[in-house]
């Protein structure tokens, strides 16, 4: 049995509300080009795309975009040859590329968080489960030990905290990608009543300085912030496992890209 791309895409999206103006684009591709492999990634980095190529895989369903903008190619990159060497990479290789980030967050619950949830084997500690946000009750833990253990269940280097790290925590939210602003992650402290927000990334003068201030005044409240690929990642791997499950004729990867920041 075969599968084209267009037929992809209409699974991923069958029975979710997407909005008018949309990010989630299949560019390039086509549609009836038939599928004969998946790559699932957080960003189609030249790295990932490279690996796709090396498995064979002719179409990449990625998470963010392929040119360093939420909303598309800038007209400023039109001359730059970082652009242009990866065009022509994408072009020569026909390869299809799918941005699949509107959608993904529609799933109820959000396929990201599940991702991620099910990464830090925390998916039976939730207590409230929101479009932007989940509340878990997770064993009390400091807030070292519990960054230290993200840390080996995601794989990564480093994580970023605000607060007492000794403090001893119980309830907490999380929330992936960009919501660790202050108008998102700020209310879950009085709202949810949280003693740790888990967030992707957000502004370093909000919800960080609303942590600062809070512990200067002798409030136990702390915050930890993966960085926005590592908390969207473990999204994009459970998608892979998901659509091997579900296509066992496709071979589907999911290809873990290398960390945009070196710690020196």
């Amino acid at each position: 049995m075969t599968m084209t791309m267009g037929q992809i895409v209409n699974h991923l999206t069958k029975g979710i509300s997407i909005p008018n103006i949309t990010v989630d684009l299949l560019e390039p591709g086509y549609i009836d080009t038939e599928v004969q492999g998946i790559v699932t990634a957080f960003s189609a980095s030249q790295y990932v795309i490279e690996q796709a190529i090396s498995l064979g895989a002719n179409f990449i369903i990625t998470h963010e975009g392929i040119f360093y903008s939420h909303r598309g190619m800038q007209d400023c990159l039109l001359h730059d040859p970082v652009f242009l060497q990866k065009s022509r990479l994408i072009a020569d290789a026909g390869i299809g590329i799918y941005r699949f980030h509107d959608a993904i967050h529609r799933y109820q619950p959000d396929g990201v968080m599940v991702g991620l949830l099910q990464a830090l084997c925390w998916h039976n500690y939730i207590v409230k489960q929101q479009p932007a946000f989940a509340i878990l009750t997770i064993p009390t833990m400091k807030v070292k030990e519990i960054a230290e253990y993200i840390k080996a269940k995601l794989h990564i280097r480093y994580v970023r905290v605000a607060g007492e790290v000794s403090m001893p925590c119980e309830r907490v939210g999380i929330s992936v990608g960009y919501r660790g602003g202050g108008d998102l992650a700020i209310p879950l402290f009085l709202n949810e009543n949280v003693d740790l927000v888990i967030a992707g990334e957000g502004p370093e003068w909000e919800t960080p300085e609303y942590v600062k201030d809070a512990v200067y005044q002798g409030q136990s409240k702390a915050l930890i912030m993966l960085g926005h690929a590592e908390s969207e990642a473990p999204g994009m791997k459970y998608l892979a496992d998901v659509l091997s499950a579900q296509f066992p004729m496709l071979p589907v990867h999911f290809i873990e890209d290398r960390p945009v920041f070196q710690i020196l």
